[in-house]
């Protein structure tokens, strides 16, 4: 099974065949591994990537959250809300510093500083933010170190 989620995390697309000589299994078997990895919610989806400076001026940000106090009602409100913004493709709750991580996906320079005045607009409840902008990426979707 890790040896099938780490072929496919370097190769969505390959086919069942190509897949099963990779691993070293014949096809049928391959299928039924990647049907029950499925099922279990290990494979949860497969997604194509993009090169953004081929689509356009997106720019990357990612941005750090203190929310003004820590109570459950108050964090779901904060949350709800973010979750409906388009440009936040990822929105973790951290430990430390800062309550939350935001990357913000957008095209132009402003549109991160723009995004996140909505939203200290809204008054959800937030004490400070800090936003880096992405100016390069030296790794980029490397795989999982699974199965080591």
């Amino acid at each position: 099974d890790l040896k099938i989620l780490r072929q496919l995390q370097t190769d969505g697309r390959i086919s069942n065949v190509h897949l099963a000589d990779a691993v070293g299994l014949s096809p049928s078997p391959c299928l039924a591994r990647i049907k029950r990895l499925q099922k279990a919610g290990i494979i949860v989806g497969y997604e194509a990537q993009f090169d953004l400076e081929k689509l356009g001026n997106f720019i990357t940000a990612y941005v750090q959250v203190i929310l003004k106090n820590h109570r459950r009602a108050e964090a779901q409100r904060f949350e709800k809300a973010i979750i409906r913004i388009r440009e936040v493709v990822e929105f973790h709750m951290v430990n430390g510093k800062y309550d939350y991580l935001m990357k913000i996906v957008a095209p132009g320079y402003d549109c991160p500083a723009r995004v996140m005045e909505d939203i200290w607009q809204a008054d959800l409840g937030i004490q400070s933010y800090s936003v880096f902008i992405v100016s390069g990426m030296p790794i980029r979707n490397r795989p999982l170190p699974i199965g080591f």
